[in-house]
Formats: structure tokens, sequence, C-alpha cells
């Protein structure tokens, strides 16, 4: 492509500054003060712990979060890790802005037309629902991933405009480092690969030639995509890493990398690029090959998947998420309502996508201004893309491969069952449990920013047209203001500010369990605001977390057979649990010679025997397994690991440990081990107790089973209850974190019927008043 004066244009630098500050300004103004729902509390509190969070460990987030942690931004250290979330999606913008305004020069003739279309466009992208949600609390990996994403783009279109030669030959080697350094963050970010070839080859077909750089792709291409995992294995793993040794596909890939390696030699052994392209690739992705083991082998408090050993098969399981175990997308994607895809029909998953789509404009607003706009900018965005094809084919034919990347081809790879809200009332997909746990709207928030640069290009023709008819800039004033819909259409409902209901969640949970208690958890949204509140903030160490969906892991019991249970700290619990002279009515079930700090494991088994645990048991359905003086009455016709770590947890800490189980297990207790008669409800967790409860005295029989009423008001009294209740001018935007809310509704609601049969008005008229409150705050309006 040969330079033109358009070309040679300095890159507008100030005015990306200026548009990536407005963003951040935004996101600050409307930053979340503590943790929240979801992943949040888990990353900030891996971050924290310099530890590794769920599969494929992200560890260049880890590692870049850490350090951003360390800088004194803030008091708070969430705040500081928000704030990173919010840097990171804010400079995106900036780079977005770059490329739009580079790709608008043959669009939009006029400068001062041509910036404030490419702000409007990237206004729009940063402001979208999805990722402006995401930017003001470190919920996910992804605004790490939109950054290295709109780097690397910027840097493919800073590329196509230099000089051909060696100085433009090393953007690409730092091209090919962006990318797989961003792959160790998580794989969103290659998803811009793609099209940064067809922009590069579009430039200049001939790299296709260059042996050095064709090498440097391949090497690329392994890195990100994995293949090399079983050669790497088999050449530096453990003994047996990979028994029977290689693979034909893996044969194959040695072939085809010897074969690059040999033309290199013979054609451009003498160039340094050739090393430096291999070298930028292989310590890009070293990360994930070197940080993980290592961080792994010294066992943080956050391990997943503990992918301890270089080469190992567990650090395979960990890159490759086999936790997760996805079927295949290639078979059968036209038939409905059968897997391997998820969601049956392809044209459903679009739908889907769609319907996400649909929420980044104007969200907080009625559903007809809402649909108006969510066709307006899908319009004028498309319309962007055509016309670039038309003014710039090398930019409109990259900006369609990206469109095509982050949509279509992205849809078909993640699978995804049907969505949590979608056919509403569909008792066909409820019932086969076809639904997605949570809405995933989040995975596309790359394409969401992107779809502004599009939007950006339409707005430009728009506006130029505009200036044309009525020979006045002013004339695109109108046009480029569409940018502010979706800055008002979101406020209310993208902003996290003074939402700190998870961080007060956690503190209450964990406040309600006795000195080195155990407490047993259900999922995410009641596990890892608990590993933020003891992580992070130093909340009630002392009690010993237990995760139901975790257990089913080997990585999950060994962490809690390594964990050294630290002192209980009075002064960091709440009142019910200082030492004090008792006058209170609440009675206090301490041990002899008050509460000790256990010196040994929460498992008497050792890290072998946890290994050893079958995934599934069969069990006679009424069975019964002794403990002390509880029966643990086997409530279905086979056991999981998770059941027989709960088992072998209530036989070793029966006389050492309380033991709770939370609200949020539901009835797990009660139906698969049959322990309803010893369980003790206490706030929002129950008791087990040593032998079967009798009612009398503090302990009465009410809709929550056998309470103890002292015990509960007590601890009802210390809730956090305020932020549970606060106001919310659109309701709960999250249905399905919002049972953790209704819990607050049920325990107080429950409360209120009890207090007031014992004649006291006043609690049950404040306890009823909080739950009645909770469930109108968090009904979506």
């Amino acid at each position: 492509m040969s330079e033109t004066p358009e070309t040679r244009l300095l890159p507008p630098y100030r005015w990306a500054v200026l548009t990536a500050v407005f963003v951040f300004i935004v996101y600050i103004l409307t930053l979340a003060p503590t943790t929240a729902f979801w992943d949040t509390s888990e990353y900030i509190a891996a971050a924290k712990t310099l530890g590794i969070p769920h599969p494929p460990g992200n560890p260049l987030f880890v590692v870049l979060a850490h350090v951003f942690g360390l800088l004194p931004l803030a008091a708070s250290y969430s705040v500081r890790i928000n704030l990173f979330a919010a840097v990171t999606s804010a400079l995106a913008a900036g780079f977005w802005f770059l490329v739009a305004e580079r790709w608008l020069r043959n669009l939009v003739e006029d400068r001062t037309l041509r910036l404030g279309a490419a702000a409007a466009g990237v206004l729009v992208g940063a402001f979208s629902w999805t990722v402006w949600n995401q930017s003001t609390v470190n919920e996910k990996v992804y605004t790490v991933s939109l950054f290295w994403m709109a780097l690397a783009t910027w840097l493919a279109v800073h590329w196509g405009d230099d000089k051909a030669g060696a100085h433009r030959d090393r953007w690409l080697v730092l091209i090919a480092y962006v990318i797989a350094l961003n792959s160790t963050n998580h794989m969103m970010g290659v998803l811009a690969a793609p099209a940064l070839a067809v922009y590069v080859l579009w430039t200049d077909w001939r790299i296709i030639t260059r042996p050095w750089a064709m090498t440097m792709g391949w090497f690329l291409f392994m890195a990100v995509s994995g293949v090399w995992q079983e050669p790497l294995a088999w050449l530096f793993g453990p003994a047996g890493s990979v028994p029977g040794g290689l693979s034909t596909g893996s044969i194959l890939i040695v072939v085809i990398t010897l074969g690059f390696l040999g033309w290199a030699a013979l054609k451009d052994v003498k160039n340094p690029l050739l090393y430096l392209g291999i070298f930028a690739v292989l310590v890009g992705v070293s990360l994930n090959y070197v940080f993980l083991p290592i961080r792994a082998g010294q066992f943080p408090a956050i391990n997943e998947g503990e992918p301890v050993g270089f080469f190992s098969q567990a650090l395979m399981d960990v890159l490759n998420r086999v936790q997760y175990q996805k079927p295949s997308v290639f078979v059968k994607p036209w038939y409905p309502y059968t897997q391997p895809r998820d969601a049956g029909l392809f044209l459903s998953q679009l739908g889907n996508y769609w319907q996400y789509f649909s929420w980044q404009f104007a969200r907080d607003w009625p559903e007809a201004l809402r649909g108006f706009f969510t066709a307006l900018f899908a319009v004028t965005g498309l319309s962007g893309l055509w016309s670039l094809i038309k003014r710039d084919k090398r930019a409109g034919v990259a900006a369609a491969a990206m469109l095509f990347t982050l949509t279509i081809a992205l849809v078909f790879y993640l699978n995804f069952k049907y969505g949590f809200s979608m056919h509403p009332g569909r008792t066909d997909i409820d019932a086969n449990t076809m639904r997605e746990v949570r809405e995933r709207d989040y995975f596309f928030m790359g394409s969401f920013a992107f779809f502004g640069t599009l939007v950006a290009a339409g707005l430009g023709a728009a506006a130029v047209e505009a200036v044309r008819q009525f020979r006045s800039r002013l004339a695109a004033l109108p046009v480029l203001g569409l940018a502010l819909v979706p800055l008002f259409g979101n406020r209310l409902t993208a902003s996290r500010a003074h939402e700190s209901i998870a961080f007060d969640f956690a503190v209450d949970l964990l406040q309600s369990v006795e000195p080195y208690g155990i407490l047993i958890t259900a999922g995410d949204n009641d596990t890892f605001p608990l590993w933020f509140a003891q992580e992070v903030e130093g909340v009630r160490t002392d009690v010993t977390l237990v995760n139901l969906s975790l257990a089913n892991t080997e990585w999950h019991l060994r962490q809690i057979q390594r964990r050294q249970t630290p002192e209980f700290d009075p002064a960091k619990s709440i009142d019910l649990w200082k030492p004090r002279s008792d006058t209170s009515a609440v009675r206090l079930d301490v041990p002899p010679g008050g509460w000790q700090r256990p010196t040994t494991s929460p498992f008497a088994l050792s890290l072998k025997e946890l290994d050893s645990l079958p995934e599934i048991s069969t069990v006679k359905k009424g069975q019964i397994f002794k403990v002390g003086d509880i029966d643990i009455k086997f409530g279905t016709e086979y056991v999981e690991k998770k059941d027989l770590a709960v088992i072998f947890l209530i036989r070793d800490n029966l006389d050492k440990r309380p033991i709770y189980f939370a609200w949020s297990d539901a009835n797990y207790p009660d139906e698969t081990l049959g322990l309803t008669q010893y369980l003790v409800s206490q706030g929002l967790v129950r008791k087990l107790r040593t032998s079967p409860v009798v009612e009398g005295g503090p302990i009465e029989f009410t809709t929550l089973g056998f309470t103890d009423i002292p015990r509960t008001k007590a601890l009802l009294q210390s809730y956090h209850w305020q932020s549970v209740t606060r106001d919310r001018p659109r309701g709960w935007v999250d249905p399905p974190s919002a049972s953790i809310l209704r819990l607050y509704s049920i325990v107080y609601g429950l409360a209120a019927e009890t207090m007031r049969q014992h004649g006291d008005s006043a609690f049950a008229a404040r306890a009823d008043s909080i739950a009645r409150k909770v469930e109108q705050e968090i009904r979506p309006r």
C-alpha cells in the first residue's frame, strides 16, 4: 500500500486520551465500593493472595491486578481492584478511538466531524450496558482482555500505515507478543487475531512468503490454541504424562513445526526477527507454563485446580478447562433440543445473543424505547460497516471479520444452553434443566465494545450527509448526540455505586458461626464473598469453608485438609462472640475450657485417602450410617464425593469444631443426609447438634424447623439489612443472584411471625418491614 498524506497524519493521541479520561470519570462515579456477587470476590481475593482462580487460571490478570493493588490509590483493596477494571476498560476505549478515527479517514474528510464521530461511537461502546456494568467492578477478567484486544487492533492499524521494511516488521513481532500475552489472561482477547490477520494480509500479502513471519505465526497459533501441549508434555513433562506416546495429531504438529523451522533455517537463519519473533511468543505465553505451576506449588489460599508441576496433567486440565466438560460444537448444530448443542437450534443461541444486544443501549427505559434504540444502533453500526467496505475495503473487511468472530463464531463456539431469562414460561426448557445458571452477556463484552467503532462509522457517514444537506456543521450535532443515549439510558442499572450487599452478606454469614466453626455452603454466590471477606478483609478467618459444588474436586478437599486454622480474633467478631459477663438471654454452646483453636486438620484422612474418594458410590436409599449419636440417613441411591466429604467432616469434627450448613444449601442436609432432627436454625445458618434436637427452652419448632429463638434474634439484630433493603430504582437487575437477597426476606419474615407469637411486637414489626422491603427492592421494575 503506497503512502499518502492522509496515512502520514499523526494519530490524534490527545483526543484519544480525552475520550478515555471522560469514560474513566464516568466509571469512577459509578464504581462499586466493594465486592459483588459471582466471580468478583474470587478474582479480588486471587489478586490479593497471588492465587489461582478457576480455569484457565488467568495468570496475567492475577499478576497485573496484584501489582495494581499495591498502588496507594484507595484505602480499600477492593476499590483498588475495581479501579483496575475501570482503568483497563477506559484505556481500551482510548485505543478503540484511535482505530475508529483511522478507519474514518476515507469516510469523513472533515477532521472535526471525524473526531466527533469517533468519540461518539466509542462512547456508545464504552457505555453499552454490559461493558459499563463490568467496568465498575472487577467481576471477571474481561476488561483486561478488552484492553489488550483494542491495543492489538490499534497496533495492526498503525503497522498498516508504516513504511515497508525492518521497522514495520518489528511491529508484527510486538503484535504477536501482545496476542500471546493476552491468551494468558483469557481467550477472549485472542478473538481479534482473525481480523488482524485479514488486515495484515490485505496490506501486504507477501508476508506469507517470509519464513521468519510464518514461523512466528505458527508458534503463535500453537501457543494460543494449546495444540503443542501434548508434545511439550511428552518432551519435558513428568514420566507417564503422555501414556502410550504421541497421538497422530501431535506427531503432525511436530512435523509441521520442524518444517517451518527447516524453512526458516534455510532462508532466514541470519534474520534476527526470526529469533525475536519466536522468543516474543514464548515469553508472552510463559505465564501459563511457568507462573501457574510454580505458584500452585506454593499452595496459596486460592489454588483452583492445583496445577502443580511443569507440563503436568493438572496444569493441562486447568489450561484446557476440563472442569467444565463442554460438549463438542460440531455435532448436529441444526437439530433441536438435543446434545451436544446445548440450546438445540443454533438460531436459538443467536437469539440469546440478540437478547443481550438489546440490553446495551437503553436498558433503564421502557420496552418500546429500548427496542427503538436497539434497532437504531443496530442499523447505524451495520450501515457504518457497509460504508467502510465501500470506502476502505481493508478496514471494512477486517471490521467484518472482527464482527463475525465476536458474534456468530463466538456464539457457535460457546454453545451455551438457553439463557437464564430467555423464553420465559417455556416449561420444556426448564424441565430439562437446559438454562444457564446466570446471564452470560459478559462473554460478548468485546462484541459490544467493538460495535462502537462501527457505530462511529455509521454516525460519521450520517453526520457528513447532514452537514451536506444543511450546509452547517451544527447539523451534525443531533446525529453525534446519539452517543449520549447509552449514557443516560443505562445510568441506573449499569452503575454499581453504593452496592455492598455481597460483602455484607459474607460478613453476616461468617458472623453467624461460632469460633472455629466449619461452614458448609452451596455455590459461587454464597462462597466467593466469604473468600473475599477472609482473605482480603480478614473477617473471621477462623471459620473453615467447605463448598459443596467444589467438594467433588480433589483440589478443594486438599485445600481444606492443608488449611491451618488461624486464631479467632474477638476484635473482628460481633458482640455475640466477644468475651463478656454473660447477662444476656442468649445461650452459647461453649465447649469446656472455652473455644480452643484446633491444631489438627478438618479431615483426619490423608491427602492420598482424600484423592481416592470415589466420584459416585451406590448405597441403599434409607440406609443409615452412624456417627456418634447421629444417624446419617441416605436420601438417594447414590452418594457423590462431596457427600462423602461432608460425612467425614462430621465424623472427624463432631466434638472438635461446631458444624454449620448455610441456609443457601436449601434442603441438602435434610434430603441427602437425613439430618433434619439434628439441625437448629440460627439466622442465616443451621447448626448441627451432636444428638437429636428436643424442643423446649430457647428451641422451638418453626417454619424453619428447630430454631434457636434468642440466638436468631441476636443475629438478626447484627445483620446488615440496610444494604439489602436500599433503594434500587429499577429493582435488582440480576435475577439469578436474587436468591441470596431473598434469604434475608425469608429469615426476617419468619422471625417476625415467631416474635409476634412471643409478644415482641416491636421486633416483629421491624423484621416484617425488612422482609417486605427486601422483596420490594429485588423485584425488577
